[in-house]
C-alpha cells in the first residue's frame, strides 16, 4: 500500500511540474513572438582540393523580441545556381540578447568534383551575377522550442572576388 500512495505521489508532483514548465515555455511563443531574421553574411573558403573543400559559413540570427532568444541547432542548404553547394547541421547552442543579434560560424566541408564543369562555367562568366540561396530551419526555445523555417536568396559576382 505505502509504494502504491508513494507512486501516486511522485507521479501527481511530476505531473504538476511538467505542466508548470509546459505553461510557461508556451506563454515564451505567445502571440507576441517574433521570427528571428538569419542571415547568411559570409562564406570563406578555408581549403580547396581536387576531392574537397572547406568552407566557413557565416551567419547572423537578429531577435527582434523583448526577450532573450535560446538557439538549439540549425539544418542548412547552401545552392550556387541549383548545385548544392553545402548541406549540414549544427547543434551549436547560444543565446540571442533581446532586441539584439547574434553571429555565429559554421565549418562545412563539400565535394563539388561533380559539379566542377558547372561551377568553372560559372565563375569564367565573371560579370554574370551567380544566384545563391539559403535553405534551412533554426531551432529555438529551451524544452519546448519551435522551429523557424528559413529562405534567402541573393546574387554575387566573381568578378568581385577574383584577384587581379
Amino acid at each position: 500500500m505505502f509504494f502504491r500512495a508513494y507512486d501516486t505521489r511522485i507521479l501527481g508532483i511530476s505531473l504538476g511540474l511538467f505542466l508548470l514548465f509546459g505553461l510557461t515555455g508556451c506563454s515564451w511563443f505567445g502571440r507576441s513572438f517574433e521570427d528571428p531574421e538569419v542571415q547568411l553574411t559570409q562564406v570563406d573558403l578555408v581549403k580547396a582540393r581536387l576531392w574537397g573543400q572547406e568552407f566557413l559559413l557565416h551567419f547572423q540570427v537578429e531577435n527582434p523580441n523583448s526577450r532573450e532568444l535560446p538557439i538549439r541547432g540549425l539544418s542548412y542548404t547552401v545552392y550556387l545556381e541549383e548545385i548544392p553547394l553545402a548541406h549540414g547541421e549544427t547543434g551549436q547552442h547560444f543565446t540571442v540578447p533581446a532586441n539584439g543579434s547574434k553571429d555565429f560560424t559554421v565549418p562545412v566541408q563539400t565535394n563539388l568534383w561533380r559539379y566542377m564543369k558547372d561551377v568553372v562555367r560559372m565563375i569564367k562568366r565573371t560579370h554574370d551575377p551567380i544566384h545563391y540561396r539559403l535553405d534551412g530551419e533554426i531551432k529555438t526555445g529551451l524544452m519546448f522550442g519551435r522551429s523557424v523555417y528559413i529562405s534567402r536568396s541573393g546574387e554575387i559576382v566573381p568578378n568581385n572576388f577574383l584577384p587581379e
